[in-house]
């Protein structure tokens, strides 16, 4: 057993120092952490940690008050970044809705409610509004701004909205989109000598959440050792596995009858997600536009995430009767969808604004910035044929 200590408030004198309002409220989580530790008999394991850290209610970064997106926030998604993405995601949606001759779109974990109103925007100018537009949202908070944002931008289709509290409990048909919502679910932390498997869980200790390996279970174990084998580990290696994406799968797309899911999100097929150089994994946090691989400081003050095996993902999918209908990045996406003549058209002749409208497009196409790194999948049930964003480059092959 390993044990190294992290402590929650040392971090480098060049990030912003939360308020104490943030202060208060991370130490209440930290005792909640502490409690659940306790509970459990001294260990947990890190999903359960990434779950508290991120969705204790009133507590957790996704379900307290504090900003979250945009440059005042912790980090910036494609929807903040330019208008162009939701409309694309649109036009995606807008295929299917019309090949199903209506239906619905269920959105989850709808940030700050932007894709929202820009998805709608969207396909009222293609004539092909969706019946509801269902917003599933696990923090009250984020509802409450969704709304806000949805009522002042679009109160002519503000009725058309619902928010959820638990997927729809009946058959649906129609769009479920889901923009880095995957990197948020929780996940296990694994390490591997060459000859054996660790699991990496949370205890307590003097200065508070620590780091305690234990001897992983065989469900864990299993996949680890045949990635080893398959991949060809040399020495030390730390990564990740999320245990809870085929139940979670089943939860929100079980339901849906005909039509598609539609994700987004940073991530790599498993055998690049489990390449032997990525030795460190894919663990992720975000504290005002800082990324740092430290998930136990600041608790509840910034993001925790991992990247997604979408071989994983496309497993599931196919094992609840979905097919694997598109696999490719975001930039051809977003090209096939039709970015560029909508680019062009949003071009007035002003310096300021064209400049402007050229940076964003930069940022959700260029491989160094969020065109390569992100992916995007299409899953469908049902007879559905070709969706705008899908008809270009086909990465299943490397799934």
């Amino acid at each position: 057993m390993t044990s190294t200590a992290t402590t929650p408030w040392d971090i480098p004198a060049d990030w912003p120092e939360p308020d104490a309002a943030a202060r208060t409220l991370s130490v209440q989580l930290l005792e909640h952490i502490r409690a659940a530790i306790a509970t459990a008999g001294g260990w947990i394991d890190f999903a359960q940690y990434m779950e508290l850290a991120l969705y204790a209610p009133g507590l957790g970064y996704y379900s307290a008050g504090a900003r979250k997106f945009g440059a005042g926030g912790d980090f910036v998604t494609a929807p903040e970044v330019s208008s162009l993405f939701s409309r694309c995601v649109a036009r995606s949606c807008a295929d299917v809705l019309e090949q199903l001759d209506g239906g619905d779109v269920l959105e989850l974990g709808a940030g700050s409610g932007v894709m929202a109103a820009a998805v709608l925007q969207e396909l009222a100018a293609c004539g092909r509004l969706p019946e509801n537009y269902y917003i599933l949202e696990r923090s009250a908070d984020l509802r409450e701004r969704q709304q806000a944002h949805l009522n002042r931008e679009l109160p002519q289709l503000f009725e058309r909205v619902r928010w959820l509290d638990a997927p729809p409990a009946q058959a649906w048909r129609g769009v479920l989109l889901a923009n880095e919502v995957l990197d948020a679910l929780p996940v296990r932390l694994f390490g591997w000598n060459g000859t054996r498997v660790a699991e990496v869980g949370v205890g307590w200790g003097d200065a508070g959440c620590e780091w305690i390996e234990r001897p992983a279970a065989p469900e864990l174990c299993d996949p680890v050792m045949d990635w080893a084998r398959q991949f060809g580990w040399q020495g030390d290696y730390r990564s990740e596995i999320n245990s809870t994406l085929a139940p979670w799968l089943r939860s929100v797309m079980g339901n849906l009858a005909a039509g598609a899911a539609l994700f987004i999100d940073y991530g790599y097929p498993r055998r690049e997600y489990y390449h032997s150089e990525r030795a460190c994994g894919t663990l992720l946090c975000h504290y005002r536009h800082r990324a740092h691989a430290d998930p136990l400081c600041l608790p509840g003050l910034q993001d925790i995430t991992a990247h997604i095996d979408f071989t994983a993902v496309a497993e599931s999918a196919e094992a609840l009767g979905f097919g694997v209908a598109g696999f490719t990045t975001q930039a051809h996406f977003l090209l096939d969808a039709g970015i560029e003549p909508m680019l062009a058209a949003a071009m007035n002749g002003t310096v300021n604004d064209d400049l402007r409208h050229a940076a964003q497009a930069k940022t959700l196409l260029l491989p160094g910035e969020m065109g390569e790194r992100f992916k995007a999948m299409l899953l469908v049930r049902g007879t559905v044929g070709e969706v705008s964003g899908f008809r270009g480059r086909d990465l299943r092959s490397r799934l």
